[in-house]
């Protein structure tokens, strides 16, 4: 778990072995939930670490809500350089659509709750606002990563920005929770969580910070929608297999540890047989692609993921079923990519150049604005 320092560490393995027992003499489950922002309609895989530890409890006969930030999403956990667009609750709404859909891909549907924070976000007035506000100061905020590296570089930081931390600390008074999952960026926002419970007199949640956070497409940085180096839960099998091909090796161990369940052992032994040439990087990370890809689309559809991938990507080749449009005029390739499904919107396409993941006749395409000439044709899109 990633708490920063040993003694908070501590304080929550204690806490939480003293609410499982007061839980037990009360005669009922832990509520255990974990939130995700709508900000886009894509869950990705980096998402799925906090889900595998709610599924866990699951296991354990545990109450697990899963929360859509459908108010929080608005404004958007505040980013390190800019502040985040606004969004409307008619774009938050049409996001969220598929979040549940997702979500079971993890969790099991019938041990699920699932909760909008706009439930009681939405009904707090201004004043109840203020009341809120007064239990916290600017000091905290501004120690707070983001918002103190953007201060360093001169960077802007907008008022509203600070609900988001307070919104956020506000969700487990709400659902009456005992405990919280997050990724350790977001200890910050789990701990406001407490202070605020605390401060009202409430039974403070429990935070339950996990300590690793799976690397995103470049196996460097965090997987971040915003950062356009996702692999999303929605991604066709091939599209999904040839992701995790492209991940550099360095990055394999997190993928199975994370995403696998692989033993710190498992995957040590793994990268020293890599290391004395007993095993080929590509065949292990081929049997890494295809298991994860299963876990996401079952074993058929990965198997057909793979084959669409090794002919469309190491053979050179164009598989015999993809899918075929049909255009009458040059037309911009954001909009090809729109038009045929590969992405869900303009802005989601432009994400996916920005991140590298999008090819053209095996090329990697950089330029938004690129343009797809009928005199070019036939020409391949991959993404």
């Amino acid at each position: 778990t990633g708490y920063g320092d040993d003694h908070t560490r501590e304080i929550m393995r204690q806490e939480l072995r003293e609410r499982l027992i007061q839980a037990e003499r009360e005669g009922r489950p832990l509520r255990v939930y974990c939130g995700y922002d709508p900000r886009t309609t894509d869950l990705h895989l980096g998402h799925t670490i906090t889900m595998h530890k709610l599924r866990q409890f699951q296991e354990f006969g545990h109450h697990v809500i899963f929360l859509i930030g459908s108010f929080t999403s608005l404004i958007g956990d505040p980013d390190d350089v800019k502040a985040r667009e606004i969004l409307t609750p008619e774009k938050v709404a049409e996001n969220a659509q598929t979040y549940k859909e997702q979500a079971f891909k993890i969790l099991d549907p019938k041990k699920t709750e699932v909760r909008h924070n706009s439930e009681w976000l939405a009904e707090l007035g201004f004043l109840d606002v203020i009341k809120l506000a007064q239990h916290f100061t600017v000091q905290q905020f501004l120690a707070r990563e983001g918002f103190s590296n953007r201060l360093e570089d001169g960077n802007p930081i907008y008022l509203h920005e600070f609900f988001y931390p307070l919104m956020q600390g506000y969700d487990p008074i709400g659902l009456k929770a005992d405990a919280q999952v997050g990724g350790q960026d977001q200890l910050f926002n789990l701990m406001a969580g407490r202070q605020l419970m605390q401060k009202l007199g409430v039974q403070p949640q429990v935070v339950i910070a996990m300590g690793e956070s799976l690397p995103g497409t470049d196996g460097i940085e965090k997987m971040s929608k915003s950062k356009g180096n996702h692999i999303a839960l929605l991604s066709e099998p091939g599209q999904m297999y040839t992701s995790l091909m492209k991940l550099p090796d360095f990055a394999m161990p997190l993928y199975f540890k994370l995403l696998l369940g692989w033993s710190q052992e498992d995957v040590d032994d793994m990268m020293v047989r890599i290391n004395r040439g007993e095993v080929e990087p590509q065949e292990v990370k081929a049997g890494m692609a295809l298991d994860i890809t299963t876990i996401f689309h079952g074993r058929e559809a990965a198997l057909q993921g793979r084959e669409f991938s090794r002919k469309a990507m190491q053979e050179g080749g164009i598989p015999d079923d993809i899918a075929e449009h049909v255009i009458l005029s040059d037309t911009p390739l954001v909009d090809l990519l729109v038009v045929t499904g590969l992405c869900k919107s303009k802005g989601d396409a432009k994400r996916q150049i920005q991140g590298g993941g999008v090819r053209r006749d095996s090329d990697k395409v950089t330029d938004f604005d690129e343009i797809v000439r009928v005199t070019d044709l036939p020409t391949v899109l991959q993404y």
